[in-house]
C-alpha cells in the first residue's frame, strides 16, 4: 500500500471531513430558512454513530463514512447498535482528495421516524488487521453493507431533505 496523507493521517482527515459536512449541512439549513438544528457528538465512539442532529421533531443518529473519489472502497462496516437508535442512518461522503470538498453522498437509511433497514442479513465484518497467526477475527457487532445498497445523493440539499424530510424542513421554516 502506498503511504499517502489520506492513510497516514486518516483519523485527522475523518474529523476534518465530519466538520466540513456539519458546516455544509448547517449552511444549507440556514440559507433554506433559516432552519435551526441541534448537533451533538458522543463522548465515546461505541454506539454506532458519530453525530446526532435534530431539526424540529426529527432526530437522526448518523454514522459518517468517507472516501475519496479514487478510493476502491466497495462496502462499509456498520455497527448493529445503530439500528436501535431513532432514525439511525449512514452517510458516506465521497470527496475530492486534493481539496477535501464533498462531491457526492451515499445514503443508507430510511425516512425520518423509521428505523435503519435491517443490517443483520449482511455479512459479519472482520478486523482489518490479522493476529500473529494471520487470522482476522470476526467483529460480531458489525455488518458489511455493500456500496450497492446505498442511494446516491449529489447535493447537500438532497442530504438535508433525506435526513429531515421536506415536511419537517417546511414546518421548521414556517415556525422561525
Amino acid at each position: 500500500m502506498t503511504v499517502t496523507p489520506h492513510n497516514l493521517h486518516s483519523s485527522y482527515r475523518g474529523v476534518l471531513i465530519k466538520q466540513l459536512f456539519v458546516g455544509d449541512l448547517l449552511r444549507h439549513l440556514w440559507n433554506a430558512g433559516p432552519i435551526l438544528a441541534e448537533v451533538l457528538e458522543p463522548q465515546v465512539d461505541d454506539a454506532g454513530y458519530d453525530l446526532v442532529i435534530q431539526v424540529g421533531c426529527v432526530l437522526r443518529h448518523i454514522q459518517l463514512k468517507s472516501s475519496h473519489w479514487n478510493s476502491s472502497t466497495f462496502s462499509q462496516k456498520v455497527h448493529l447498535k445503530l439500528a436501535s437508535k431513532p432514525s439511525g442512518c449512514v452517510i458516506w461522503i465521497i470527496f475530492d482528495e486534493n481539496t477535501l470538498k464533498a462531491g457526492s453522498y451515499l445514503w443508507f437509511g430510511a425516512a425520518p421516524g423509521e428505523p435503519l433497514p435491517d443490517i443483520g442479513r449482511f455479512n459479519i465484518a472482520r478486523h482489518t488487521k490479522a493476529d500473529s497467526t494471520g487470522h482476522k477475527a470476526e467483529r460480531n457487532m458489525f455488518r458489511v453493507v455493500p456500496k450497492s445498497k446505498f442511494e446516491k445523493l449529489k447535493l447537500i440539499s438532497q442530504v438535508a431533505a433525506t435526513l429531515f424530510g421536506q415536511e419537517a424542513i417546511g414546518k421548521e421554516k414556517e415556525s422561525v
